[in-house]
């Protein structure tokens, strides 16, 4: 028996025409019997599979303790601080759709690609994340949000509680030994500011890591919870957590998309569309009652026409739903990533403590599980214009940049293609045992096969090539899927040499803390 259980990350795609690719921007605005589902057996979601030890937080800090210490032993390039710690993260970001973008981005410019290079590749440092969860090989969103912000290891689908929370839980989640807490949090204690930037919504399961504490990553507003079967004004929702609640409500920066999930039913957006709400509550009216001197935005020339001395706190929500992708969001309207990053770095910086924050390029990971490797491949090169226009404005003395992602995607890039063959074209090198030419770029499950009535392969040629072209894949699936091989890390600035090697997933942030100097373990300040 399989038990369907729906993950954001995977999921809020059915209902949507391949062939018209705007539409998956609309995604979180089906409803849950519209959505895809993952399966995964009722044992994984019961927690059979997590060892018991790993349920138990102080076992990831005690790895992490232990990564730490091997890498003090590496000769001391850096003993500086970092007083602000940027961490990109680019969600469903394979080292394949590095490399293909790194060719892509060249052959825009008219070379043939693979000499090309990446922003962060030409950081100083980089090493490997595995990014297995405590109950699953290959994780979801969720469980490595939670590892690569909170320090710890966790089951897939959970946020902020520990692996002794199963699915659903809403009891065990609300055990304080079960509940964890982020970097966000621990630099917030240390006098820091703090926020979260994402392409995707503000509850979406990659920032929500920073401030949510959940059994289920589908809790992103009261509507959800209930549908779910469990009591929201016990269990509170992820988008009533951001607003009201430490470390949420101390945010001075909160950009992306989710309108919907902060806003009553019976009003429409600033976009529009009709609020996801049941409570009633317009949580954006609340969090302008708590920051006198908060702003908020929802359109690219608010944003930057944005006096960002002058705001307490800015909360800038984009869209109704997910952030339109890049290739087609209307320019004039929607922020790109680098403004957006651009305009949190000014305000953050105005703290003489510090700042931690998170920026999400949140659309590579939508995009792969359409399996439309240029729609990807396009977000991968907007992520790493900010990635570039961060460190440009920041200063690397005490500025650390660490550069990852959450887990992979099975996209490959294979056949013995020559050299400068279109990195989203077909491969007229090497066809398959009948002779049919293939791709240079495939994914291995996927909704689009390209066969013909005999259920043999069609020829490509008229049909690869545009950026939005859906890649084709091996095994017939909804959607792409996730991928379980190790993510790459990228760091420069101060205490970046710490970021080499193979470290598990959760040991991340316990590196970021040590080089700032936040949180209750180990220091750079304190050696």
């Amino acid at each position: 028996m399989q038990l369907l259980l729906p993950i954001l990350v995977l999921l809020a795609f059915s209902g949507i025409t391949l062939s018209r690719v705007k539409e998956v921007h609309n995604v979180l605005e089906l409803t849950g019997q519209r959505a895809s589902r993952l399966r995964f057996s009722t044992d994984v979601a019961k927690g059979k599979y997590t060892p018991p030890e790993e349920m138990d937080p102080q076992f990831w800090y005690n790895i992490a303790d232990e990564e730490i210490a091997k890498r003090l032993q590496l000769p001391q390039l850096s003993t500086k601080k970092a007083k602000n710690v940027i961490m990109f993260l680019g969600d469903g970001m394979p080292i394949s759709s590095v490399t293909a973008a790194r060719i892509l981005k060249g052959q825009r410019q008219n070379k043939t690609g693979e000499e090309s290079l990446l922003s962060f590749e030409s950081f100083p440092y980089s090493g490997l994340s595995r990014t297995y969860c405590s109950n699953a090989q290959v994780p979801d969103s969720a469980c490595t949000a939670t590892a690569y912000l909170c320090g710890v290891k966790t089951n897939i689908i959970n946020l902020g509680v520990s692996a002794a929370v199963n699915f659903n839980n809403c009891t065990a989640s609300q055990d304080p030994a079960n509940r964890l807490t982020s970097i966000a949090e621990w630099s917030q204690n240390a006098g820091k500011s703090t926020g979260i930037v994402t392409t995707t919504t503000l509850t979406h399961a990659s920032p929500s890591g920073a401030y949510a504490k959940s059994a289920n990553r589908m809790w992103e507003c009261d509507t959800d919870v209930t549908s779910y079967g469990v009591d929201a004004s016990t269990c509170i929702d992820m988008a009533t957590q951001l607003v009201t609640q430490t470390p949420g409500k101390n945010f001075e920066v909160m950009f992306g998309g989710g309108m919907g999930k902060f806003l009553p039913k019976t009003i429409k957006d600033s976009h529009g569309k009709a609020g996801e709400r049941s409570d009633g509550v317009n949580l954006l009216s609340r969090w302008q009652g708590l920051h006198d001197k908060g702003v908020m935005v929802t359109n690219r020339k608010q944003l930057l026409n944005l006096d960002v001395s002058s705001a307490s706190s800015i909360i800038g929500v984009f869209q109704s739903g997910l952030m339109d992708l890049h290739m087609d969001a209307d320019a004039t309207y929607q922020p790109t990533l680098s403004e957006l990053t651009e305009v949190a770095i000014k305000k953050l910086s105005q703290n003489d403590n510090g700042y931690f924050v998170f920026i999400e390029g949140g659309l590579i990971d939508i995009a792969n599980h359409y399996t439309q490797a240029g729609y990807a491949l396009d977000e991968l090169l907007e992520f790493e214009k900010a990635i570039q226009l961060a460190r440009d404005i920041t200063d690397i003395e005490d500025t650390l940049i660490v550069v990852t992602a959450d887990h992979g995607h099975a996209v490959s890039i294979a056949g013995y293609p020559g050299r400068g063959t279109p990195i989203l074209g077909v491969n007229h090198h090497d066809a398959d045992i009948n002779g049919v030419k293939y791709s240079v770029l495939n994914y291995a499950a996927g909704p689009n096969q390209y066969l013909d009535e005999s259920g043999q392969r069609i020829p490509l040629e008229d049909i690869l090539g545009p950026d939005n072209a859906i890649t084709p894949s091996y095994i017939p699936t909804e959607i792409g899927v996730h991928s379980g091989e190790d993510v790459g890390i990228w760091a420069s600035g101060p205490q970046s040499h710490l970021f080499t090697g193979v470290m598990q997933q959760h040991t991340i942030p316990h590196l970021m803390a040590y080089a700032s100097c936040v949180g209750s373990g180990k220091k750079v300040c304190g050696n």
